[in-house]
């Protein structure tokens, strides 16, 4: 598995959500590759670039250890700690490094990449830093996860026919659905304008101006009422409440003109709204 340019954009966001929460002025990290390696692709507050592309394996270091352990650890002086192995001494000296913290980002029971924070004084490093680490590491996972949904509902909708009908275009719709509800959850704005681009392409859009023009949370409901949710549904699946759900669906049954939730998904259909 090798890091994308979207990936590497959540482990920086990470990174820098680590900082914050734990007043460590340096952060690294990195996801795994084949063959039980972390490569170290992303740093934020280092003076040199040694970290920059190292390959910890599972088991050596500190990285190396919380990827075998699945859980954090803490040296206080990483050169004269007798905790880890010293296979990565040059590089962490090289940046100056000596208290080190490293939690793992673990998604579906599986290590998907280490976030390190540091400090080039031998301190202790307490709790509250650790968890702010962790912290880092649990937005890291669900960002993580998001992504991952969003790849697979991708391929599939890629994999459906486009003719309208059976069970291809139904895998369409479903993925159009998964799509919108996931979109929120991204915080990077440019990634998430990105999703949502994805999901007009699922869409029939009509040529020239849309005649009705629907708000994004409007959008969102149509398409889980599409795919037969209720109310409450819905509302668990957007993270609002069922009232705010039945809100936007009178607002967007209002500018349809329809009087039945059916009759709103067919015009939002017909409107290219959704697909």
């Amino acid at each position: 598995m090798t890091t994308d340019a979207s990936d590497a954009v959540e482990i920086r966001s990470a990174l820098l959500r680590l900082r914050r929460g734990t007043g460590l002025p340096i952060a690294f990290g990195g996801l795994m590759e084949a063959g039980q390696r972390m490569r170290i692709s992303e740093l934020s507050g280092t003076a040199t670039h040694a970290l920059r592309s190292l390959v910890v394996t599972s088991g050596t270091g500190l990285g190396g250890k919380t990827v075998a352990l699945s859980r954090p650890c803490v040296v206080t002086d990483y050169s004269a700690s007798r905790q880890i192995s010293h296979e990565y001494d040059a590089p962490v000296a090289a940046e100056g490094l000596r208290s080190v913290l490293a939690v793992p980002v673990v998604v579906r029971h599986r290590v998907r990449g280490v976030l390190y924070g540091a400090l080039r004084t031998a301190q202790p490093l307490g709790g509250r830093m650790l968890d702010g680490a962790v912290e880092a590491a649990r937005d890291l996972e669900r960002a993580l996860v998001v992504r991952d949904e969003a790849r697979t509902l991708a391929a599939e909708a890629a994999a459906g026919s486009g003719d309208g009908t059976g069970p291809g275009w139904e895998q369409v719709r479903e993925a159009h659905t998964a799509l919108r509800a996931l979109a929120p959850r991204i915080a990077d704005p440019e990634l998430r304008a990105e999703l949502l681009g994805a999901c007009a392409l699922l869409t029939a859009e009509p040529a020239g101006p849309p005649r009705v023009r629907l708000a994004p949370r409007e959008v969102d409901v149509l398409a889980w009422v599409a795919a037969g949710a209720t109310n409450a549904v819905a509302a668990e699946r957007l993270g609002v409440t069922p009232e705010t759900v039945k809100g936007y669906l009178r607002s967007a049954m209002r500018k349809l003109r329809a009087r039945t939730r059916g009759e709103a998904v067919v015009a939002a259909r017909r409107a290219g709204w959704l697909p």
